[in-house]
């Protein structure tokens, strides 16, 4: 996931001394303040995902969003401090709910605390596809009624087969997920990105058929 870097952030630099009394250089790490805010209060050294998904939501008091975007926005910033070491896996592995410990900040991090990480992301991913959208309609030729519509019949049974596809895939990553949970962490992210990818491509479908729609009543 890419996060747009905005102003105003926050470096906090954290230097390590190694045996030898040199300075060890330190490693950037671009984060959420408001995931950083949650993480120093007292008590939230230990949670779930669903736990610190409902954390965060109450900081978004008044945002209208999809609880399933805040879920899988949280889960990937679980998942790189997971990568970096400043949480670490109980012990019980669980297929649901399982429980995260938070660690003291790694060595040699340098954090860069970022504003409306949230609401970025949600633009980062939802923006290309607009873009996409845009110049599908924009690609429909012109000359004519009938070549609109036959260019957004075949436009509609590409999408169609493709949303078909992703959503099989999904399904069937959702069936291995229920019968090897131990495989969650290696393919739950493949599983949000079919099912993703489903929704997103079911949008384009109930766009071109709207599209169809209005230019039949405009004949």
């Amino acid at each position: 996931m890419r996060l747009r870097t905005l102003e105003p952030r926050t470096i906090i630099r954290i230097f390590r001394v190694n045996s030898s009394g040199a300075s060890m250089k330190s490693a950037s790490f671009i984060f959420d303040r408001r995931l950083y805010e949650l993480l120093q209060e007292e008590g939230n050294t230990r949670f779930t995902t669903r736990e610190l998904r409902d954390a965060y939501a109450k900081r978004l008091d008044g945002m209208t969003f999809r609880v399933a975007d805040l879920r899988r926005y949280v889960y990937e910033q679980i998942r790189r401090l997971l990568r970096m070491g400043w949480l670490v896996l109980d012990e019980e592995r669980r297929p649901r709910g399982q429980v995260y410990h938070l660690k003291p900040i790694p060595v040699h991090l340098q954090l860069q605390l970022i504003d409306n990480g949230f609401e970025n992301s949600l633009k980062t991913a939802f923006e290309p596809e607009r873009e996409s959208a845009a110049h599908e309609i924009e690609a429909i030729p012109l000359e004519s009624s009938a070549s609109a519509d036959q260019h957004l019949e075949t436009l509609h049974k590409e999408i169609r087969l493709d949303f078909l596809s992703s959503m099989g895939e999904a399904e069937r990553f959702k069936l291995l997920l229920e019968d090897m949970p131990h495989l969650r962490d290696k393919v739950e992210d493949e599983y949000l990105e079919a099912r993703d990818r489903s929704s997103r491509l079911l949008g384009h479908l109930r766009a071109i058929e709207k599209t169809l729609k209005t230019l039949a009543s405009t004949r």
